[in-house]
């Protein structure tokens, strides 16, 4: 007749105890793992991402609009720089929805047009540009450009965030011009009228970029810029 080995009591609790400590580290472990926050989202800058860029050049560009009036008020500019602060929140709201680093300005990012000698007189089939200069390419680079012809050579074109129906805002062409917007990445255009002062030289608001953006994108590098009235 075998016999069968039987554990102490002390032996059964010392068990019973060891089997405890390791259920509870375990359980420890995986409290630990499930309560750990996710890692932290990266933001991109307007050198990471062209939605970034855009949204970045419009900031700016409505930044150096508000400074411009600043330095040289009139009667209205206290309503037109309410109007563009509200317009720079809404940029921000969109930098953030986005994953861009929010509050990104980049004043800068418009090409400016080269600086060259006045000629004595006007390029055969062009007129002086607004500021006596030509434009580049021996076209005219401001208001006094002829209807149909090409301007703002080698701008990009973003939005500014403004709503209601389809213009554009300009810091060449006065109110009332109507321009002809073309994005080349797609074929898509827009015929519109300058409504404000901005500091590009073609500004569309939200329903006039909508009709020439490409999906995703907030900003157009490659635009055909024709004054058309």
């Amino acid at each position: 007749m075998s016999r069968r080995r039987t554990l102490g009591p002390k032996k059964k609790l010392a068990l019973l105890l060891s089997a405890a400590t390791v259920a509870g580290g375990g359980a420890f472990v995986m409290a630990t793992t499930s309560n750990a926050s996710p890692p932290a989202a990266t933001t991109k800058s307007a050198a990471d991402s062209t939605v970034c860029q855009g949204l970045a050049t419009a900031l700016g560009n409505n930044e150096r609009f508000i400074a411009g009036q600043r330095a040289d008020p009139d009667a209205l500019s206290e309503a037109r720089i309410a109007n563009r602060e509200a317009v720079i929140a809404q940029i921000k709201v969109q930098q953030e929805a986005s994953g861009c680093t929010v509050g990104e300005s980049a004043q800068g990012s418009q090409p400016a047009q080269p600086e060259q000698p006045a000629p004595s007189q006007p390029a055969a089939g062009g007129q002086a540009g607004q500021d006596g200069q030509a434009g580049q390419d021996g076209q005219a680079g401001g208001g006094g450009a002829a209807a149909g012809e090409q301007v703002c050579n080698g701008s990009t074109v973003t939005l500014s965030g403004e709503a209601g129906a389809p213009a554009a805002s300009s810091s060449q062409f006065p109110a009332g011009t109507r321009l002809k917007v073309t994005n080349l990445d797609n074929g898509k255009s827009t015929t519109v009228e300058v409504t404000s002062v901005s500091g590009s030289c073609v500004l569309l608001n939200n329903a006039a970029f909508e009709q020439v953006r490409e999906p995703g994108k907030f900003l157009i590098r490659r635009a055909l810029i024709e004054k058309v009235g």
